[in-house]
Order: C-alpha cells, then structure tokens, then sequence
C-alpha cells in the first residue's frame, strides 16, 4: 500500500514531462513552418509575371504632312435671275436643274410694248433726217443767194443752226433708239454664265417688274467649284511657304472625313486674320468634274503642306505624355520593357514622327503600355482587329 502511494506522484511528473516535450516540438514546428513560409512569400515577387503587350516596328518612310479644316462648298457664280423690264413673264423656256450655256434664253417677257417704243424711235429718226435734208438744201440755197447779195448773211446763219439744230435731233433719235433696242433685248433673259438653274419661284403668267426682290430662279457655276474653310492662324507661315514653293493640294472629304469627294489646289489665303477666332480663312477651287461637291455641302478640306522623305514613324499609340515630356516603353531583345524619352514631330493619320529617342526597327508597345513598369517582362499579343 505504501509502495502504491509513493510511485503516484513519479508517474505524474513523467506525464507532466511528456506533455511539455510535446508542447515544445509543437511550437518549434510551427516556428518553422511559419519561417519557411513567410521566406517563399518572400521570395515569390522576385519573379514577375509577364505583362501582355502589342507591339510595333518604328520605320522609315515617306510621310505627307496635312492640315485638315472644317469648310463650305461655294459656287464659283450665283446669280439671281430678275427682269430688268417690267411686263408679263410670257413664258419660261428651262427646265428645274437643267444645265445651261451663257447666252441662253431662259425666260420671256412680253415684247410688244417695247417694239412699238422701238419702232417710234426708228421713225422719229426717219422725220429728223428728212427734215436735215430739206434744211441742208435750203442752207446751200442761202450760201448762194448771199454770194450775189440776194440773201442776208443773217439768213444764212440762221439757216446754218436750223441744219445743226436737226443734226442734234438725230443724234437725240439714235440714242432713243439705243435705248429702247435695250429694253426690248431685256424681254429675254439669257443665261449670264454657264451653270445650272435652280428651282423655278415665279412662273409664266406673272407680272414682274425690274425692282422685284424675288428671283426667277437661281444659276449656279458648279463647274468648277470653290469651298472656303478655316485653319489655325499659327499655320499661316507654312501655308504660306508651301504656297511660294508651287500649286498646293487640297483633298475634299465628306462631313465623316472618309470619302475623298475630289482633289483641286488651294487658289488664295484671306487677307486678315479672324481674332474672335484665331483663324485664317483660305479658299481652294476644284473641277468637280462629277459634281460631287455641292453649294451649301459642309465638307473637310485636306491641304498637303509637305512630303518628309525618309522620316522615322510609329503608331501614334506609342507615345505617351508625361511629367517630364513625351516617352515611349520600347521592349529590347531579351522581351525586356525600357521606358525611352522621345522627341516628336506632326502627326498624320495614325503615324507620328519620331526626330530623336528611338531608332529604325525598335519596338515599341502601342497596346498594354498602362501596366508597364521598367525593366518588366513581356509577352506579346496580337494587334486587336
């Protein structure tokens, strides 16, 4: 029984020591395990993951430089047709939109008052010359009767201002005669230029009059064209230059800038300077052979200032503004992103010139550059269609 007793409390140390050893592997081997893990987690960002991009080769090649402003097409003439008579629009010989020459006769006014006021002035004339006639014997008679003193020099003079007084009249005639040949040629209205008539406003049948504000129709020179439109003022100088080196290109595009309407050259520069806006208005003609440019049509027009020959150029994507100016993150040949300071010149289309930071056949990144750092891995992904 005492035996019993005194082994109990050995047992319970050996116990008490197995559980504390336990207890310290435990430990330990979380210690571990936490150490070994927090040292991988470590370890992981020293591998990065690659950054998909897209990429492009900068080359040379042969770049147009353009200017593109917002412009109206124009007819080259406008003109309203009005009578310069009054009397009834006897008859009206075109067509709505039909084409014409100059000189054709688009309209007629009634003509016989003006043939009988033209027809009084031919006789008036027929009795003045008659009476010069009659007046001028009369004056030789008087020259020979005062040569024998049978008539007073008096007479004489008299009879002299009688024949120029008639010489006077006659003249008077001519240019009432003049006169109303004019008014009778204004009963037709011809065609002032070639064009192409517009929508009819008055028809046959009315009385117009010379002071009549609306008009007969509209003619229009379509053939060629103008269209008038803006550019910034600070592109003067080169317009200018390009105009002094020869004729300089314009293209018309439509109102989507996709569709090239027609080619012509620039024919003039405004003469000042608009400073509500600060732009320039400049003016180029076009043949408009198929009449695809149109009188009030808004179209784009497109001046070719110059052609750089062998320039360095890459997507326009490529360059990227900074705080410190323009960039591009270029990949070397190890898949490798640099970030490269550039510097640029104009851009056309989706081309930019590059004059300095980059070389021909570089890569640069035109898609995926936004999660780029330096010195990071790449991958490479197809242009999006």
């Amino acid at each position: 029984m005492v035996e019993h007793i005194a082994t109990t409390p050995r047992r319970r140390r050996v116990v008490l020591t197995a559980v504390c050893l336990a207890l310290l592997a435990g430990s330990i081997g979380a210690y571990w395990y936490t150490t070994e893990g927090t040292g991988r987690a470590r370890a992981a960002p020293a591998a990065r993951a690659a950054v998909p991009v897209t990429t492009a080769i900068a080359k040379k090649q042969d770049v147009p430089i353009y200017l593109t402003g917002l412009g109206t097409v124009q007819a080259l003439y406008t003109v309203a047709l009005h009578s310069q008579v009054d009397g009834k629009l006897q008859a009206v010989l075109f067509t709505e939109g039909q084409h014409v020459k100059k000189g054709d006769v688009l309209a007629k006014i009634d003509p016989r008052l003006f043939q009988a006021a033209l027809d009084q002035a031919n006789a008036k004339k027929a009795q003045d010359e008659a009476l010069l006639v009659a007046a001028q014997k009369d004056l030789s008679r008087f020259k020979t009767l005062a040569l024998r003193s049978y008539e007073t020099q008096q007479n004489v003079d008299q009879q002299q201002a009688k024949v120029d007084q008639t010489k006077a009249a006659i003249q008077a005639d001519e240019a009432a005669i003049e006169t109303a040949q004019s008014q009778l040629d204004y009963t037709s209205i011809t065609a002032p230029n070639d064009g192409r008539v517009g929508v009819r406003m008055i028809d046959p049948g009315n009385v117009v009059h010379a002071s009549d504000q609306a008009a007969i129709a509209m003619v229009t020179l379509t053939q060629p064209i103008v269209v008038l439109f803006t550019l910034p003022e600070r592109v003067l100088d080169d317009v200018r230059t390009a105009m002094a080196h020869g004729d300089v290109e314009v293209t018309a595009f439509d109102q989507d800038n996709n569709r090239s309407l027609d080619t012509g050259k620039l024919l003039l520069i405004d003469n000042l300077i608009d400073q509500a806006t600060a732009t320039i208005r400049l003016k180029a003609t076009f043949p408009n052979a198929d009449e695809r440019l149109w009188p009030g049509e808004f179209v784009n027009a497109r001046v070719l200032l110059d052609t750089r020959h062998d320039a360095l150029v890459v997507p326009s994507a490529a360059v990227q503004r900074g705080p410190q100016g323009l960039f591009t993150w270029t990949v070397n040949a190890d898949n490798i992103a640099e970030m490269r300071k550039i510097e640029a010149g104009p851009t056309t289309g989706d081309l930019t010139i590059i004059t300095s930071g980059i070389s021909e056949g570089d890569r640069v990144v035109i898609d995926g550059q936004y999660k780029l750092q330096e010195n990071a891995p790449v991958t490479f992904t197809p242009p999006q269609s």
